[in-house]
């Protein structure tokens, strides 16, 4: 069985509970023995390391990261003092989910270059390798950067990075140069055949273990016959980046077509045989998104309630090695 986590975030439009509801379901987190929360970055929605130092201020054990923070928008140096700082906040908790993002996002919603992504988080890297390793002067001249910055804000070192990576480029750099990579829109095919592969040929390569998968996925305990409803309500609510061109390629390496093709949806038996199919495929770390059913309010919060009992008792399950 794979670590379990759950994925925290906020909710659009509900302004006066969204710092209370992200700090409290980390804590529901960390009390019922999950090993780590999973901070999305949302377009249009609050920023995730600022989420991060919330939850991990709220928090005393469990393992914080973001999944993923883009790199386009922020000078690695600037980065990596947020980082640090949130670092510090979390007391050597924070795990760092970095990624290139989407076209859509860095190049038509930003209006910043969408260029040679694999370059550019190889750029990145050089810089965050030495801000995050401790106190010290950061010295890069690479093809974007030329740095010779003191950084000096907390001895907590060093910060792991996870790299969401789709292609097999970028998971090759992955294997190569982080402690994990993050996915979303991968199945367990997709897993196995594409993802493995390239991971290992990174690492071998540069003679580091296999790093940690972290897979993003839907859940929802309810009756068989509930099923159906639960895939139409997965495939409403997430699939905006379906549309994006690296999902498209990543879906064409497994045998899902949606996002409710990923869904791990009906009894506690058929759940946990679909997340021990993740584990058996390669994945580490689950990142779980909780999706309740209902016609109401009432049901939809009855429907997460139950699947949350569940992820407690795969942790618990899970730590006591059964």
């Amino acid at each position: 069985m794979p670590r379990i986590g759950l994925m925290v975030g906020p909710e659009r439009g509900r302004y006066a509970t969204k710092v209370d509801r992200m700090r409290s379901d980390a804590q529901w987190a960390e009390e019922a023995g999950l090993d780590t929360v999973w901070i999305p970055q949302v377009p249009d929605e609050f920023d995730a390391l600022t989420a991060a130092a919330l939850v991990g201020d709220a928090t005393s054990r469990i393992e914080v990261g973001t999944a993923v923070v883009p790199v386009q928008p922020r000078h690695p140096v600037a980065l990596a003092q947020q980082v640090l700082s949130v670092q510090a906040v979390c007391r050597g908790r924070l795990s760092l989910g970095l990624g290139v993002s989407h076209h859509w996002i860095i190049d038509d919603m930003m209006g910043l270059p969408y260029e040679r992504p694999a370059v550019t988080m190889h750029a990145y890297l050089d810089v965050l390798d030495q801000a995050l390793a401790g106190p010290g002067t950061v010295e890069v001249s690479n093809g974007l950067f030329r740095i010779r910055q003191p950084l000096d804000v907390t001895d907590v070192a060093p910060t792991p990075v996870l790299v969401a990576a789709l292609g097999p480029r970028m998971l090759e750099l992955c294997g190569a140069r982080a402690a994990g990579t993050i996915l979303w829109m991968a199945d367990e095919r997709a897993v196995a055949t594409h993802v493995v592969p390239a991971l290992t040929r990174g690492a071998r390569a540069a003679g580091r273990p296999t790093p940690r998968i972290v897979a993003g996925i839907p859940v929802c305990l309810c009756l068989d016959e509930e099923i159906p409803a639960a895939v139409e309500r997965t495939n409403r609510i997430l699939a905006e980046a379906e549309v994006s061109p690296n999902y498209q390629k990543l879906l064409e390496h497994g045998d899902a077509r949606s996002v409710g093709d990923i869904l791990a949806a009906g009894s506690e038996r058929s759940i946990e045989k679909r997340l021990q199919g993740f584990a058996d495929a390669g994945v580490t770390d689950v990142s779980v998104r909780i999706v309740p059913i209902g016609k109401d309010r009432d049901e939809l919060i009855t429907s997460s309630l139950r699947t949350r009992q569940l992820l407690a008792s795969l942790a618990a399950r899970r730590r006591g090695g059964t």
